[in-house]
């Protein structure tokens, strides 16, 4: 998969650079390129906001710049992703249909936003991270790419997308490593019984109480 990320501030984007999406891009499975949307402004200070039309509070990312930035690197295959408060909520589903396109294409908003021409002429899909507003669209693009990412073939191991929050309407039982015992508080004897059976089941009851206890309204279907 190929991401292009249009931005402001290419710097915000370190972390897409460590970890397992580093992993991921050093084996080829995801490109990821960030574009600095200054580089297209027309205007010879390179400024890429203004004063909104009918005034209010605040800057507003101009059209061209951004318009120009996504045109250098639209392909026939590309989709166009905007994060924003007013776009469809980030699920595992919705992360797991973006993991299957081929070329992705990210502008990131900031200020007060971007001219509405921006959203009119390019059409991208408006994503949002939850109900509450950021002062720009770095962090919730790293957070759609970070876990779309985890649904590419070869990112990450099939079992632990399997068990892990969300994947059966639960979320994920607690997990413990060693030492056994720290500051009085011991791992539960069922975990190093060696009886995968049971350890399977404490997992199962676990999942459906912190579910239960924290967000019942995943099992409303049920």
């Amino acid at each position: 998969m190929i991401i292009d990320i249009l931005t402001l501030f290419p710097e915000s984007f370190s972390y897409l650079g460590e970890s397992i999406l580093k992993r991921a891009q050093e084996s080829g499975i995801i490109k990821i390129n960030i574009i600095d949307i200054r580089q297209f402004s027309s205007d010879k200070h390179k400024k890429c906001d203004d004063y909104p039309f009918g005034g209010g509070a605040g800057m507003l990312m101009t059209v061209q710049p951004i318009y120009d930035a996504v045109q250098s690197v639209l392909s026939e295959r590309a989709k166009i992703i905007f994060a924003s408060p007013s776009g469809e909520k980030l699920s595992p589903t919705l992360a797991q249909d973006l993991s299957k396109e081929e070329h992705l294409i990210f502008i990131c908003g900031h200020y007060e936003g971007v001219d509405q021409r921006v959203i009119d002429l390019l059409k991208p899909k408006e994503i949002s991270i939850g109900d509450y507003v950021l002062t720009g669209g770095e962090l919730p693009t790293m957070v759609i790419i970070d876990c779309l990412s985890r649904f590419i073939d070869g990112v990450i191991s099939r079992d632990s997308l399997n068990e892990e929050s969300f994947s059966s309407n639960n979320l994920e039982y607690p997990q413990y490593t060693r030492p056994q015992v720290f500051m009085g508080l011991q791992v539960p004897e069922v975990l190093v019984s060696g009886n995968h059976q049971e350890v399977e089941k404490w997992r199962r009851e676990k999942s459906r109480q912190i579910t239960n206890e924290r967000r019942p309204d995943l099992n409303k279907e049920e």
